[in-house]
C-alpha cells in the first residue's frame, strides 16, 4: 500500500489536470466490495492489480480499450503477442494490456535427479528427454509418468516401481500438479474452457482436459507419484501449501510466483519445460494488471491513469507485486532482481520462453454464472483428491452435467 499511495501521488504531482484518488480493499473483501459499489453506482474508475479469474467474476463490465489505443496510438508491440491476446476473448474487446504476467514451469530438484541416475528434465520448451536406457524420447507426461515413478520413494528407499514399494509410507513423491483449480490441471495440457457453442452457453469438457484429470487422479491412487488430498492438507506434511516447498517432491507445475517459497526446498532446484501433450507443448498462465469500468464517467482521464501505471509506475509496482513484467525491454533487470535470493544459478530463460506458450483462451475465462461454477469445480476436485476407487468417466459427466444444470438456471 505504501508503493501504491507512492505512486498516486507521483501521478497526481506530474498530472495536475487529473486528481487520482486510492481505494485500497483487503483481497478477502475486494470481490464483494466491489460489487456493492457497482450496484449502488459508484464504482471506481480504475480497478487492479486483478487477475483473469477475478476479473471474469465482473464478466461485461470492462471497457474495451482499443478505441482509446487506437486514439493514443498506444505501442501494443511491446508485448509478446501471447499477452495480448489473453485480454481479447470472449467478445469483449481488448479489455486489458499486459502488465504482469506469471507463466508456469516445471519446479524440480536436480540433486533427486542425480541420486536417481536420472538426466534432469530439459529446459527448452518442446525438448526431447533421454531416458536412462539412453534413448532419447518426447518430452511428454507419458515420459514425465515414468520418470515420476523411478522418483516417488517410500520410507525404505524403495520407488514405486519395485514391486515391495510401499504406498502407505510415501517418504518422496515423483510429481506434484499444481492443484488449486482442476482448470489448471487440464490447462497444462491444452489450453480450453468449458463454456462451448455460439451462445456460450454449452457446458463441455475439453478432451484433454479430461484426460489430465483421469492422469491426476490415478497419479494420487495408482501411481502414488503425487500427494492424495489428506496428504495435501496435513501441515506436517506440507505446512506451506505447495509440497514442492518441503524439499520432498522431484518436479511440480507452478507458476513463477511461486518462487516467494521455493528457497525452502533447498538449493538445487531449478526450472524446465512443462511436458507436452498430444505433440502440444501449454503453459498455464496467470496473469494481472489494471482496467476500467464501462461505468466510468471519466474515460479518457481513467486510460492516462492506466497507462501511468504499466508504464512510468510500473517498476516500483512489479517490484511490490513480484511480477514479471509482460514488457519484453523490461524482463533482463528483472530476472537479475529474481536471481539475487538464491546461491544456484536458475535458468530464468525457461520463464522467458515459456510466455510464448500460453493456453489462450485461459483456463480462467470466462463462463456462465462464473462463481457458483467455480465452486462447483473446486467441490469436484476436492472429491477426487479424496477419494479412491471413483469412476472418472462418470464423475467428469457429473460435472459437465451439474455445471450445465447452474448454466440453465442462471439464464
Amino acid at each position: 500500500m505504501k508503493v501504491e499511495q507512492a505512486v498516486v501521488d507521483a501521478f497526481n504531482a506530474s498530472h495536475p489536470n487529473i486528481k487520482l484518488t486510492f481505494e485500497a480493499i483487503p483481497y478477502e473483501t475486494a470481490r464483494d466490495t466491489l460489487a456493492t459499489q457497482l450496484a449502488s453506482g459508484n464504482g471506481p474508475d480504475v480497478v487492479g492489480p486483478v487477475g483473469i479469474g477475478g476479473a471474469e467474476a465482473f464478466h461485461g463490465q470492462w471497457l474495451d480499450l482499443q478505441p482509446y489505443i487506437d486514439k493514443t496510438k498506444y505501442d501494443m508491440t511491446q508485448f509478446p503477442e501471447s499477452t495480448v491476446n489473453l485480454y481479447n476473448v470472449g467478445g469483449e474487446g481488448q479489455v486489458g494490456i499486459p502488465f504482469a504476467i506469471y507463466p508456469s514451469v516445471l519446479f524440480y530438484k536436480a540433486g533427486l535427479f542425480k541420486e536417481a541416475g536420472l538426466a534432469e528434465p530439459p529446459h527448452e520448451w518442446g525438448g526431447k528427454y533421454t531416458m536412462p536406457d539412453g534413448s532419447v524420447v518426447d518430452w511428454d507426461y507419458e515420459t514425465a509418468t515414468k520418470l515420476a515413478l523411478l522418483l516417488t520413494v517410500d520410507k525404505n528407499g524403495k520407488d514405486a516401481t519395485d514391486p515391495s514399494f510401499d504406498p502407505e509410507n510415501v517418504v518422496q513423491w515423483g510429481f506434484e500438479p499444481q492443484r488449486d483449480d482442476l482448470r489448471q490441471v487440464g490447462a497444462y495440457w491444452k489450453a480450453g474452457q468449458f463454456a462451448s457453442g455460439a451462445d456460450g452457453k454449452t457446458a463441455e469438457i475439453p478432451a484433454a482436459w479430461a484426460e489430465s484429470w483421469k492422469w491426476f487422479y490415478d497419479s494420487i491412487w495408482t501411481n502414488h507419484t503425487a500427494m492424495t488430498g489428506p496428504q495435501f492438507l496435513d501441515t506436517t506434511l506440507n505446512p506451506d501449501g505447495y509440497p514442492f516447498f518441503t524439499g520432498n517432491v522431484a518436479m511440480s507445475e507452478n507458476y513463477l510466483w511461486s518462487t516467494y517459497g521455493v528457497a525452502n526446498a533447498g538449493d538445487d532446484w531449478n526450472m524446465a519445460a512443462t511436458p507436452s501433450y498430444d505433440g502440444q507443448t501449454t503453459a498455464a498462465f496467470n496473469a494481472d494488471t489494471f482496467r476500467i469500468l464501462k461505468s466510468s464517467k471519466h474515460p479518457d482521464e481513467a486510460f492516462e491513469v492506466l497507462t501511468y501505471l504499466l508504464g512510468d509506475a510500473s517498476k516500483e509496482l512489479l517490484q511490490a507485486y513480484g511480477g514479471m513484467p509482460a514488457r519484453v525491454a523490461d524482463q533482463d533487470a528483472f530476472f537479475v532482481t529474481a536471481q539475487e535470493p538464491f546461491t544456484q544459478p536458475i535458468d530464468w530463460q525457461v520463464a522467458k520462453d515459456g510466455v510464448a506458450f500460453a493456453d489462450v483462451p485461459n483456463f480462467e475465462s470466462y463462463m456462465p454464472a462464473y462463481n457458483e461454477s467455480l465452486d462447483l469445480i473446486i467441490t469436484f476436485g476436492t472429491k477426487w483428491q479424496a477419494t479412491p476407487g471413483l469412476d472418472m468417466d462418470k464423475e467428469i459427466e457429473d460435472l459437465r452435467t451439474q455445471m450445465q444444470a447452474i448454466w440453465d438456471k442462471a439464464e
